[in-house]
């Protein structure tokens, strides 16, 4: 774990003084961060999710690329075939499954880091709270899944825009690696709206409904996918997902709620951010009843360190600070508790050692 906490001072450290070195910070737009700073932030994010050999399904990626032969033959009929064939360019630099997780973990934290750099409006909160909240170890685990979130999350500037037709390439993009980043394109309509409408309440209350009637759902839903790949996730029998995370879900939009009005004169394109937060909260109270419905949230959740970074100003100027403080505190105890207590997270690589 020592890994991993050097990796949060790394990341908040140098992402701050990106922060603090810039001159002239707007104040009601992003700021964009030195750059220098905060490529120190990311190289780390990428080394410590680059070089791991364990943490959640990573081991089963690397043993298939090592015993897999990826060649245009094999290719044809797979699904998910965007994927094969980056396995398959890879394979021609090199056997070593551990160029699979850098590379994958490369593209992952580019993409996100990126798109926080020029949305967030305290950068180094945002980074911080990807981190704490459990994104970062979430991109361990499902890095096909969450590869697919990453180059979604990339094209926010499409959503923010409307130009609906860049999105849904970038999304289709996406599906070639994994095929449940169709869920995007319906949401697409749903997000660009005015948050805390009409919508938001259906939302809520079918979320609600949902979990009342949950075998009845689940039942529905794997008839559906009965001939899909994820037919077999109606096996899946391991719990729901922990009340505490889903309370840490619901902060930065119970926050987004009390502040809409001075959130939207802020950052006129909140209502987009909310609404995808929204909705990662909503998959995450529907899976206390399964856990598999929390990998849904990789598509959304990113959306909430981007949301959280503008909280902080909708408090008067003399409370900005003691608010800052508690949710790095707050973030930091979560954050252990869900690593020490409830997943027992334990970090192996062959480069990285203390």
């Amino acid at each position: 774990m020592a890994i991993f906490y050097m990796n949060i001072c790394v990341v908040y450290v140098f992402s701050l003084c990106s922060r603090w070195f810039v001159k002239n910070q707007p104040a009601l737009a992003p700021a964009r961060p030195n750059v220098l700073f905060a490529l120190v932030a990311l190289i780390s994010m990428v080394l410590v999710a680059g070089l791991r050999k364990n943490i959640g399904d990573t081991y089963f990626y690397m043993y298939s690329y090592a015993q897999n032969n990826y060649n245009l033959e094999s290719l044809v009929g797979q699904k998910d075939i965007g994927f094969n064939v980056f396995q398959m360019l890879l394979q021609t630099i090199s056997s070593d499954p551990q160029i699979l997780v850098f590379v994958v973990a490369l593209l992952t934290n580019v993409l996100v880091f990126i798109t926080y750099y020029k949305y967030s409006k305290l950068f180094e909160l945002s980074l911080y709270v990807y981190i704490t909240s459990g994104m970062f170890l979430m991109s361990m685990n499902g890095i096909r899944q969450f590869l697919a979130a990453a180059i979604a999350f990339a094209a926010t500037k499409y959503i923010f825009n409307g130009n609906w037709k860049k999105y849904m390439l970038v999304v289709l993009l996406a599906a070639q690696f994994h095929q449940s980043a169709l869920i995007l394109i319906p949401i697409y309509f749903i997000v660009r709206r005015k948050a805390w409408s009409w919508t938001t309440s259906i939302l809520l209350v079918m979320s609600i409904m949902i979990v009342i009637g949950f075998n009845q759902f689940s039942s529905a839903l794997f008839s559906v996918l009965e001939n899909s790949q994820y037919s077999d996730y109606k096996n899946f029998s391991e719990g729901g997902t922990n009340i505490l995370r889903v309370a840490v879900w619901g902060v930065p939009v119970i926050f987004a709620f009390l502040g809409r009005n001075k959130l939207r004169e802020l950052f006129p394109q909140s209502d987009y951010v909310v609404n995808m937060a929204l909705i990662a909260f909503v998959f995450m109270i529907i899976s206390t009843q399964n856990w598999i419905f929390a990998r849904f949230t990789f598509y959304f959740g990113l959306y909430s360190p981007l949301l959280m970074s503008w909280i902080v100003q909708l408090f008067v100027s003399r409370e900005r600070k003691i608010i800052y403080y508690l949710i790095l505190i707050c973030y930091f105890i979560y954050y252990f508790y869900e690593n020490v207590f409830s997943l027992g997270i334990w970090y192996e690589s062959d480069y990285l050692k203390f």
